[in-house]
């Protein structure tokens, strides 16, 4: 990782995705979307891909873009469609969400924007999955890697029936108009965006950064073979279960597909969590960072996901409480570890950026010193804090506190935030280390020209 390329639009995604990121947590805590309105309502629509599009598929396309060449040390093929990409997408979830807004009566615009979205964003993810794929193709992949590669085609899988919900929206697919998409397509569309293109995704970074960062050993272990095929055998019966039963009209086979996902979902997370005690127990480094503190609040969160959907399952509520478990899931999985790992990953890029050509050479700060976690440890500890009093108040229908609760965890992402400008600018440097003869300083988010 020391010597390979930075990518040029890495801190660009990031900034985009965190801006999507507060966002959102503004709308809930003034109360737009959901629970104060319907799940379905185009209000909460507008949140929700704030959150899936904006801010977790932004960061998980700015990481893979910087990290998948380090799993298999090669450069990353057509890098000129990185930022084509960022614009289609940025375009594109401009569109969604003005289309949506449009549906719930705010304004009149007489352009057909949710079917520009469905063109845009499809593309803008077909491009990244282009320049990830063809990094990616005839390669030798580490487990690190297959994880990708399962991402990539589950994200695309989404994208298509996003694309699919803008159009009927539209009125441009009229011969689909009759198809119960919100019964057979969304759960699907759900699932395979959450779990198969971010979660999944997600893992195999995570298989790469803890190690990586707390010196553990990272070789190929079996218990990270069973994750993997487990995992993604687990995405099978829930892509292909709905179409197959309206194809051969076996509505039964649906309902049997869903408990072995489940099973089979259960069994990859159990191994997952015995190789995240692995990374933990066998680390080289005995202090551990800030950033691989805070991810634990993320993997119990990911627990206590997986138990709450069998709660629900087994007590037959999952439509009900559909809200909170995917609350818990979207920011106290994802968003807790995509947070946690920011709080290394931007200062370590910063690090590489600025120090990386004095390297042996002049004498530089260490990567830690970029940031200062005595006084940033507060805000992961609130953050995750403020996730499970949401999660609850959703669970027992009391809008009022979740509004309270999404007001911490936006307090705590903007300290976090914070902290993350203030590596970009050095400020936690001191001041005679801050700038050697021969270091660069970083931009903000942009990349150099030169």
């Amino acid at each position: 990782m020391m010597h390979s390329a930075l990518s040029r639009w890495t801190m660009s995604y990031f900034a985009a995705a965190l801006f999507f990121f507060v966002g959102a947590q503004v709308l809930m805590v003034v109360g737009y979307g959901f629970p104060s309105v319907a799940a379905e309502a185009p209000e909460t629509l507008v949140v929700v891909h704030m959150v899936t599009i904006g801010w977790l598929s932004l960061l998980m396309c700015g990481a893979l873009f910087q990290f998948v060449p380090v799993l298999i040390a090669r450069p990353l093929r057509g890098e000129g469609l990185v930022l084509p990409a960022l614009l289609c997408l940025l375009a594109g979830l401009g569109c969604l969400l003005g289309g949506f807004i449009e549906l719930s009566g705010a304004f009149e615009t007489g352009v057909p924007l949710l079917a520009f979205a469905g063109v845009l964003l499809p593309a803008g993810f077909v491009l990244a999955a282009y320049v990830l794929g063809g990094t990616l193709w005839g390669a030798r992949l580490p487990l690190p890697a297959r994880f990708v590669t399962v991402g990539l085609p589950s994200m695309l899988v989404t994208a298509l029936l996003g694309a699919l919900f803008a159009l009927l929206l539209s009125g441009y697919l009229p011969a689909l108009a009759e198809f119960d998409f919100r019964a057979q397509a969304l759960p699907v569309h759900i699932a395979i965006g959450l779990g198969g293109w971010l979660s999944f995704s997600a893992i195999g970074v995570s298989y790469r950064l803890l190690p990586m960062f707390m010196l553990s050993p990272d070789k190929e272990r079996r218990s990270s073979k069973i994750v993997w095929w487990a995992g993604a055998i687990a995405l099978l019966p829930v892509a292909l279960a709905t179409p197959l039963a309206s194809l051969f009209g076996t509505p039964d086979v649906a309902p049997s597909a869903r408990v072995v996902a489940v099973l089979l979902g259960g069994i990859s997370l159990v191994f997952y969590g015995v190789d995240l005690a692995f990374f933990y127990r066998h680390r080289k480094r005995r202090a551990v960072e800030l950033n691989s503190h805070a991810a634990k609040g993320a993997f119990l969160a990911l627990v206590l996901s997986a138990t709450l959907l069998l709660a629900l399952l087994a007590s037959g509520t999952v439509e009900q409480h559909a809200g909170a478990l995917l609350y818990l899931v979207a920011f106290g999985w994802l968003s807790g570890l995509g947070l946690s790992q920011l709080y290394k990953i931007v200062p370590f890029l910063t690090w590489l950026e600025c120090y990386g050509p004095v390297m042996g050479k002049k004498p530089t700060p260490r990567v830690q010193d970029l940031v200062a976690e005595p006084r940033d440890r507060i805000w992961f500890v609130a953050y995750f804090l403020c996730v499970t009093v949401g999660a609850a108040a959703l669970l027992a229908e009391q809008p009022g506190l979740f509004r309270i609760a999404a007001g911490g965890t936006l307090l705590a992402t903007l300290a976090i935030v914070t902290e993350l400008v203030l590596a970009r600018r050095l400020k936690n440097v001191p001041y005679a280390q801050r700038a050697p003869e021969g270091a660069l300083p970083p931009r903000l988010f942009l990349p150099r020209t030169h």
